[in-house]
Order: C-alpha cells, then sequence, then structure tokens
C-alpha cells in the first residue's frame, strides 16, 4: 500500500486513470485505494485537487459508457459474462433486470458503493435501452458522488492514511503468507473438483453429421441463457430444455426416442451436465460434439427460436 502511495504521488493522474478506468471494467481493481492515495497526495500539495476529481470522474464515465454501449449493443451476452459465476445464471439476469427496472434511477446513483452492482448497472441500463440523454446524467451523479467521497476521506485523513500505509507495510510478510495459503486451499479444491470429475461416467458424444443420419432423434437446446433476443436462432425442429428447471420439464422428453443435447458452452459443459442428469434418472442421452456453433460449421438447417420462446428483458423505453 506504501508503495502504491508512492507511485500515486510521483505518477498520479496516469496511475489514477488506469486503476479507476480498470475498476469501472469490472476488473479486481481498487478504485477507492487509489483515490484515498490522490485525496492524501492532494491534501500534501503533489496533486491538484481540480485534476484529481477530474481524472477519477472521467476514467469513471468513459468505463461505465463502454458497458452501456456494449449492453446495447450485445443485450443478453453481456449480461451472461457477467453473470457466469452465478449458480443460475438465467435467474441471475432476470432478477437483476426486474429490480434494476423498478430501482435502476435510484440505483445508477449509489450502484458504485455495492460490490457486483457497480459492474452491472451500465450495461443493464444500455441493455433495457435506457436513454443515453437520461443515462449520462445519472452516472455523473453516482460518479461524481464515489469520487468524491473517497478524495474527500483520503485528503481530511491524509495523517491516518500514511500511519495505516506504514503499518499495512510491516505486515507485508504476514499478510504474503495469508495470501499463500489461501492460493494453495483454491489450488487443492481445483484439484479436488478435477479429479470428481474424472471420475464421473463419460457422456456419449455424437457429430452433427451422424444426427441428421438418425431416423428417430429429439434435438434439445439446454443452453443455460441465449432465449433473450428476438432473431435467436437454434438447430432446427429443437425444442427448449431449462438446465436450471429440469425435473419440471422432465415429462416432456420423449421415451422411445434418441436425445441429444447441445449448447454453446466451452466443451459443451451444460449439456454433459445435463446428460449426467438424465443419467441419473434412467434416460440415456448424447451430446453434440461442438454444439451450436459444430452444427453452423457443418453448414446444417437452423431455425429462429418461436417467439412464444424468447424472454424479454424489461425496457425503460
Amino acid at each position: 500500500m506504501e508503495s502504491l502511495l508512492q507511485l500515486i504521488e510521483h505518477h498520479g493522474y496516469a496511475i489514477l486513470f488506469g486503476m479507476v478506468l480498470a475498476e469501472s471494467l469490472g476488473l479486481p481493481v481498487p478504485a477507492a485505494l487509489a483515490l484515498l492515495g490522490a485525496g492524501g497526495a492532494a491534501s500534501r500539495g503533489a496533486l491538484h485537487p481540480g485534476q484529481v476529481l477530474g481524472t477519477g470522474i472521467g476514467a469513471m464515465l468513459i468505463g461505465d459508457t463502454v458497458l452501456f454501449l456494449l449492453g446495447r449493443y450485445t443485450g443478453w451476452w453481456l449480461l451472461g459474462m457477467l453473470c457466469r459465476f452465478s449458480l443460475n445464471p438465467e435467474a441471475c439476469i432476470l432478477q437483476s433486470a426486474e429490480s434494476f427496472h423498478r430501482r435502476g434511477r435510484i440505483i445508477m446513483v449509489f450502484a458504485k458503493f455495492l460490490p457486483g452492482v457497480n459492474t452491472m448497472a451500465a450495461p443493464l441500463a444500455g441493455s433495457m435501452n435506457m436513454p443515453f440523454r437520461q443515462f449520462l446524467p445519472l452516472d455523473l451523479a453516482g460518479t461524481g458522488l464515489y469520487v468524491g467521497t473517497w478524495f474527500s476521506v483520503g485528503y481530511v485523513f491524509n495523517g491516518l492514511l500514511k500511519q495505516i500505509a506504514t503499518g499495512y507495510s510491516s505486515m507485508g510478510s504476514v499478510l504474503g503468507w495469508g495470501a499463500a495459503g489461501l492460493f494453495a486451499l483454491w489450488l487443492g479444491n481445483r484439484v479436488r473438483l478435477w479429479l470428481k470429475a474424472r471420475k464421473d461416467s463419460p457422456v456419449p458424444m455424437v457429430l452433427p453429421q451422424d444426427v441428421l443420419q438418425k431416423v428417430d432423434v429429439a434435438i434439445f437446446d439446454v443452453r443455460s441463457h441465449g432465449y433473450y433476443d428476438a432473431g435467436t436462432m437454434r438447430i432446427q425442429g429443437s425444442l427448449r430444455l431449462e438446465p436450471n428447471a429440469l425435473a419440471e420439464h422432465i415429462g416432456m422428453l420423449p421415451q422411445h426416442r434418441e436425445i441429444v443435447l447441445y449448447c454453446t458452452c466451452v466443451n459443451e459443459a451444460t449439456a454433459v451436465k445435463v446428460a449426467r442428469m438424465l443419467a441419473e434418472r434412467g434416460i440415456p442421452s448424447s451430446v453434440l460434439v461442438g454444439g451450436l456453433n459444430g452444427w453452423k460449421k457443418a453448414d446444417l438447417p437452423l431455425e429462429p427460436v418461436p417467439s412464444t420462446d424468447v424472454v424479454m428483458l424489461p425496457k425503460f423505453a
């Protein structure tokens, strides 16, 4: 921390701009710490207060605008990426969207102080068609509040900040060992999950070209998300099978037809997971190699998702 404060004091505006921009784009960078340090440097006369505030607000507005535009032009895709660590990606997207639609204007002002929400607010506003002329002043108010708060704390409590930095440096070795221990635990857990996956029974795989040669086959789309935009494509003749509510849809599966599952995940992860869940219930199935992308590369027939199956996100306009 002390070295970061020294960097900010000597290369203040560039370091501040980079860290605030990175956090606003969703990267795990502590912009608040940079603003505290910049506030302390301004208190000692090393940086100009107005330039610090302008740099911080400008960087955050740039990052938020980028996410807003990505949300506007990618729709559900960016929201799915931001919700990828959720146990239920669709619920994450829909619940976030509904909550934002009800309280989005207030959330925009205070989102920077809410972990997780701070990254979701701008792309949600874009994907839900909030007019940019409405988004910009709300985001400016929230950005000004966030940057001004942390800058003011650093400016007023400059002496205390240096004491904390000195104490932090003296604890560096302890924190280093603690971080190493946490990494070891994380690595051990990854090895455990890898070993567990190796014990799982293999799932039958089928090539796209071979599916067309099958006479009695039922193809199911098990994407965790992807039914949020009009015009979304799927394999011709396939049906929707919601992986997060599998127990509720078991009855729709045919009893005497071969079942083929597909998704758009890396290594067909969702389809493989669903296939194993079906196998536990005594229902055999196979997974399409390459998923929907493999089907497209083979230039095989597609069809638009029926409008009755599209789940539209709520809109501001």
